[in-house]
């Protein structure tokens, strides 16, 4: 009854002659199907706008205004996630970087302390093979219980896994807890060191209120040591020595990355390996050639630190892009009498 046309036509808006022509065409089609009405979404970009926001560029109202001329009624400019496709995307230019380095240093710095911090951490990213697939499910759960949005079925990854072989990677984000104890360990063996050697400099030192200073702060530090190798054994008892505990969907195109869906672990929100597994996958872009970086859908909320797509912007906007706003919705109406009485309908209803 009703037709969908997502992220299309594919047409310049702007273009009078073909829009006119492709409209009358989808017309055309959808009357002989007997559709009330065709929708679509255009991947045509209405606004560029900066991480915050703000508009870089005049918005596209002359392709909204053509649409209109066409008979297309637009949903108007909305905010929030929509159901089906994203009004608002944010996005990385990556043209300009030759290097993971040059990339990290691009990010913002609560960003690159958080990169650093994962590496440091034991965090290493991987991609899963189909029969993982439960993992990347299970880990989906968490998020979608804690966010209150419904998570897709196993079988679901199973068969985007199956349809789009290479071009989409389910990827996983691992700590290895082995490794974060051993790293803990060594670094008491040193700050352990440094209180002995301290102890002894405050016996004979010209200086001693430096000394207790620093002494202090080696103290601190080996207190600190111990919490986390306690802490890193009792991880490993309760879920072992190699714990997954981020993952995401990315999907390939030679002309970019999608990060299309994830999850993560929110007892292991301290180890960042959200954090990594973005910059891998944009490492992984510097690699292939691809150029830009699509972190897929923000609410296109900036103002508001309540909204429940503030957690979701921030982190996007830890790693320095940009922001297209898309035009939106549109309506065809086919059947005008059947429309007007569905659209009808549906207002009452909604009262």
């Amino acid at each position: 009854m009703e037709g969908s046309l997502w992220l299309g036509p594919l047409c310049n808006g702007n273009d009078s002659e073909r829009m006119t022509a492709l409209t009358d065409g989808l017309r055309e089609v959808a009357e002989r199907v007997h559709a009330i009405s065709l929708t679509c979404w255009p991947n045509q970009v209405y606004c560029v706008r900066d991480s915050q926001g703000k508009a870089v560029t005049e918005p596209n109202d002359a392709m909204v205004r053509e649409y209109e001329r066409l008979g297309w009624k637009h949903a108007g400019f909305t905010r929030g996630y929509d159901a089906l496709m994203n009004r608002w995307n944010y996005v990385k230019d990556l043209s300009e970087f030759s290097d993971a380095g040059e990339l990290l240093a691009s990010y913002a710095k609560n960003t690159r302390r958080n990169v650093k911090i994962a590496r440091n951490s034991g965090v290493e990213v991987r991609r899963l093979n189909r029969s993982e697939l439960n993992v990347f499910h299970d880990i989906c759960e968490l998020s979608s219980e804690r966010q209150h949005f419904a998570n897709r079925s196993l079988d679901y990854f199973e068969r985007v896994y199956d349809a789009f072989g290479d071009k989409a990677e389910f990827m996983v984000a691992e700590v290895h807890l082995d490794r974060y104890l051993q790293s803990w360990e060594e670094k008491l063996a040193k700050f352990s060191k440094d209180v002995e050697r301290l102890e002894r400099s405050l016996e004979h030192t010209k200086y001693p209120d430096d000394v207790r200073k620093k002494l202090d702060t080696a103290q601190k530090n080996v207190e600190s040591a111990r919490r986390r190798i306690e802490d890193a054994n009792e991880r490993i008892a309760r879920d072992g020595e190699v714990v997954p505990v981020a993952v995401g969907l990315f999907m390939w195109h030679e002309r970019e990355l999608v990060y299309f869906s994830s999850g993560s672990d929110d007892r292991y929100a301290k180890f960042y390996a959200p954090t990594a597994l973005q910059h891998e996958m944009m490492s992984r872009c510097l690699e292939r050639g691809v150029t830009r970086y699509n972190f897929y859908g923000i609410s296109g909320v900036f103002d508001d630190p309540e909204d429940d797509g503030r957690g979701v912007l921030e982190f996007k906007q830890g790693f320095n892009g940009y922001v297209e706003e898309l035009p939106g919705e549109f309506t065809l109406p086919v059947s005008k009498l059947r429309y007007g009485v569905n659209d009808l309908a549906h207002k009452l209803l909604r009262r």
